[in-house]
């Protein structure tokens, strides 16, 4: 609004923005907040996400798994930032809820519970090896245990096709305080408090 007189200017802005983007593909246009890993590519890779490779929204099934492995993130941010590691960072994240169906994979049961260090651990090779061949199988999401919620579960949805948002009207805004040490999440009356270590 600072760079604009009108409403009409506003919508002329946002048009034109919108135009500078890449197109989200026709499926995932739902909803910004879900299509946004299916337009975007990263230089560099996540779990199930090769680099430069579009296409892989992540979730959780509890708020409290969504919470640290966000915190874990801001904290790796900070960590490794040399000119931030003494300081605090704090940052607010919309936690919103959303339903994913299709075939899937689930990396938490038997068999594949059996290299449950292959699925959390940070060398990420294993799991983009079976994202590819999940894919070429047309496996539409990835069930998995979380890194760093150990009795949480996560989500990897490879095709928005499967995914829809829910109760978008009812997300939660939670401030996440970041320091060297640990991190604190909170939202309203409920907190979450997090110890990290260096490595």
């Amino acid at each position: 609004m600072k760079l604009v007189d009108s409403l009409a200017e506003q919508e002329e802005l946002e048009i034109i923005l919108e135009a500078s983007k890449p197109a989200a593909p026709a499926v995932a246009r739902q909803h910004y907040l879900l299509s946004t890993p299916f337009r975007y590519p990263s230089p560099l890779p996540s779990r199930f996400r090769p680099a430069g490779a579009l296409g892989v929204w992540y979730g959780a099934e509890s708020v409290e798994t969504a919470c640290t492995e966000l915190a874990y993130w801001r904290w790796r941010f900070l960590m490794d930032s040399e000119g931030l590691r003494d300081t605090e960072l704090i940052a607010e994240f919309s936690l919103f809820r959303a339903k994913v169906n299709g075939s899937a994979v689930d990396l938490s049961i038997h068999p594949w519970d059996a290299r449950r260090s292959d699925w959390i651990s940070d060398d990420y090779s294993a799991c983009l090896a079976l994202a590819a061949e999940a894919r070429r199988r047309e496996v539409q999401w990835i069930r998995y245990w979380s890194a760093r919620d150990i009795a949480g579960h996560c989500g990897a949805v490879l095709d928005p096709a499967g995914l829809k948002a829910i109760e978008l009207n009812k997300q939660q805004t939670w401030v996440c305080k970041v320091s060297a040490t640990g991190a604190l999440m909170r939202h309203e009356q409920d907190s979450i408090s997090l110890a990290f270590k260096p490595a």
